[in-house]
C-alpha cells in the first residue's frame, strides 16, 4: 500500500445477491452508501463482493448475512468495475476467510479476554462471525477505507480504529498485550514490497512477545503475473503484488525476527464440490504447490525473564 502514513474457462456468475426491498409506492427510496476506493483499497470491495456472493448461497460454507446486509447497502459499479463473480473463486475467497476464523477462534479459546489486531482489514465483517463477547479488537488501515468502514459498519466499546499505514510502527502503540495478542493480516502483504513484508513480520514479533501473527501471500509466480500488468477475471487490472513466497521459502520467515519461534502452515478448510474437497490438500499436489497461495501462522517468543541486576533491554 503506498500511500502517505497518517496515525490516530467460463462459467455462470454466483447467485444473485439480495438488495433492500424496494419501499411502498410514494416512499423515497432506502439510501444507500456511497463506496469510492481506487487502487489497493478498491480491492476490499472485490473481496467483499465475493464473500457475500458465497454467503447468500443455500449451501454457503461461510454463513455471513453481515457481508450480505452490507453489500446490500452500498453504492457502486461492481459489474462495471470488478466484473461478475464466479462460485469456485467466492467459495475459495470465503474458504480463505474461514481458515482466518479457525486461527482467530483458536486464539479465543486460549485467551477469552486477548487482543485481535487486524492489519488492512478494509470491509472484512470477522469480528461478527466469531466475537465470544470479551475480546478486544483494533482495527489498522489506510485513511479512506477506514473512514468508509466507520460508515458501514456499526463498531461497540470493545473495538478501536486505527488509521494508519501498517508499515508504520506507530499503530503498536496502546494495544495492551497482557492478554495475549494476535495480529491477522488477510489480504495485505502480497501488496507491499518484500523488505516491508519482513520488517512488518520483525514488527509484530517485537512489539508482541509470546504473541501470534497469521497471513496469507501468493506464489512468486501469481505475484510476477501482476506486476506484468494481468486483469482478474473480471476483466479489471489487478494492482501488483510485489511479494510472492512459495511453499519451500516459508523457512525464512524465521530471519526476519531472533522472537519467530514457530512458523507453520494453515491449510484451507474443506469445502463445497471437487474444488472444496481438494482444498485442504492444494499445496500438496506437485502441479499446483507452486502455484497456491499459502496462509502462514507464526508463533513469536515470550520476552524473556530479566536477571537480578541485568538492565532492560530498550524498545
Amino acid at each position: 500500500m503506498i500511500e502517505a502514513v497518517h496515525t490516530t474457462g467460463h462459467e455462470p456468475s454466483s447467485p444473485s445477491i439480495p438488495r433492500p426491498t424496494p419501499p411502498p409506492d410514494g416512499d423515497a427510496a432506502p439510501r444507500r452508501l456511497k463506496a469510492d476506493l481506487t487502487g489497493v483499497p478498491e480491492t476490499a470491495l472485490w473481496t467483499l463482493q465475493h464473500r457475500a456472493a458465497e454467503a447468500a448461497r443455500p449451501d454457503t460454507v461461510l454463513p455471513d448475512p453481515r457481508a450480505v446486509q452490507l453489500m446490500a447497502e452500498l453504492e457502486f459499479p461492481f459489474l462495471e468495475r470488478l466484473g461478475a463473480t464466479r462460485p469456485w473463486l467466492a467459495q475459495a475467497i470465503a474458504l480463505r476467510a474461514l481458515a482466518f476464523d479457525g486461527v482467530v477462534a483458536e486464539f479465543l479459546a486460549a485467551h477469552p479476554d486477548g487482543t485481535v489486531v487486524a492489519l488492512g482489514e478494509g470491509l472484512e465483517t470477522q469480528f461478527w462471525r466469531v466475537d465470544n463477547g470479551r475480546a478486544r479488537w483494533v482495527t489498522v488501515d489506510l485513511p479512506d477505507p477506514l473512514a468508509l468502514r466507520r460508515r458501514v459498519l456499526p463498531h461497540g466499546s470493545r473495538q478501536r480504529l486505527v488509521a494508519c499505514d501498517a508499515r508504520d510502527s506507530r499503530w503498536t502503540a496502546r494495544i495492551d498485550a497482557a492478554r495475549g495478542v494476535l495480529v491477522t493480516a488477510q489480504g495485505l502483504l502480497m501488496y507491499l514490497q518484500p523488505a516491508q513484508a519482513t520488517r512488518l513480520i520483525g514488527v509484530c514479533a517485537e512489539a508482541f512477545p509470546g504473541g501470534t501473527m497469521v497471513f496469507d501471500t501468493v506464489s512468486r509466480r501469481f505475484s510476477a503475473r501482476t506486476r506484468s500488468g494481468t486483469k482478474g477475471l473480471g476483466g479489471h487490472r489487478l494492482p501488483p503484488m510485489p511479494w510472492g513466497m512459495d511453499a519451500a521459502e516459508r523457512p525464512e520467515l524465521h530471519t526476519a525476527h531472533p522472537a519467530i519461534g514457530e512458523v507453520s502452515g494453515i491449510p484451507l478448510p474443506a469445502g463445497r464440490g471437487l474444488l472444496g474437497r481438494l482444498a485442504p490438500r492444494l499445496t500438496a499436489l506437485p502441479l499446483l504447490r507452486n502455484d497456491c497461495p499459502l496462509l502462514t501462522r507464526l508463533r513469536f517468543d515470550p520476552a524473556p525473564a530479566l536477571l537480578p541486576g541485568r538492565p532492560r533491554r530498550p524498545s
